[in-house]
């Protein structure tokens, strides 16, 4: 299905790790932008409420810089206090439409739909701008998340007209079948900010054919 964009979500999206220092964590994600990356995710499970203040500030500038969409992770006041571009909600991170009236018509929302199209067709009713799948591969980050399959892409690549966004476990080999099989975008942490050369790694993802 041709898809109607209010917001450009494809390529490499970039979802940041549990990074402290924030000096650090820009360090890596202007890298990251450098190789190609066309979304950054703001995400760090472990931050207190003002070191995740400072770090989406600090990323808001870099992202503008590169002008790159910024989205936050579960955290809709924090994305409309930095002026982020959206926000991600996962499955206990409240509904669309909490979101949008937190974050106004002209934010993104993206949502989780896991290994559903059940919840990606009620995502997309309340108005969201993009959905994600996964777990396709086995995730460092989330070992113990539901299992998606390439399957799932193609039908909902038929069926929705919102980008969608592929996540858990990705590398340059992998997510290539992904893209053949209908993602816009290949959500990816440990194989681009634990990458030696985290500048190349995302161009090996950015030179995939999107």
């Amino acid at each position: 299905m041709e898809i109607s964009l209010k917001f450009q979500i494809s390529g490499l999206y970039a979802v940041t790790p549990d990074e402290p220092n924030t000096a650090e964590l820009l360090r890596k994600v202007r890298l990251a932008l450098q190789g190609g990356a066309r979304v950054i995710q703001y995400r760090n499970k472990r931050a207190d409420e003002l070191l995740r203040l400072e770090q989406a500030e600090a990323l808001r500038v870099l992202t503008r810089e590169f002008s790159v969409p910024l989205i936050v992770n579960d955290d809709a006041l924090l994305a409309r206090r930095v002026d982020a571009d959206g926000v991600h909600l996962g499955g206990e991170d409240g509904s669309v439409a909490a979101a949008r009236a937190v974050l106004g018509g002209d934010k993104i929302i993206g949502v989780s739909c896991y290994n559903q199209l059940s919840l990606a067709y009620q995502a997309v009713s309340a108005g969201a701008d993009y959905v994600a799948f996964g777990s396709f591969f086995v995730s460092t980050v989330k070992p113990d998340a539901v299992a998606a399959t390439p399957d799932l892409l193609r039908q909902a690549r038929r069926e929705l007209a919102v980008p969608l966004v592929a996540i858990g476990g990705i590398t340059v080999q992998n997510g290539a079948q992904l893209v053949t099989a209908g993602a816009h975008a290949l959500a990816v942490i440990s194989a681009v900010f634990g990458a030696a050369d985290i500048q190349d790694a995302a161009r090996q993802f950015s030179d995939l054919k999107f």
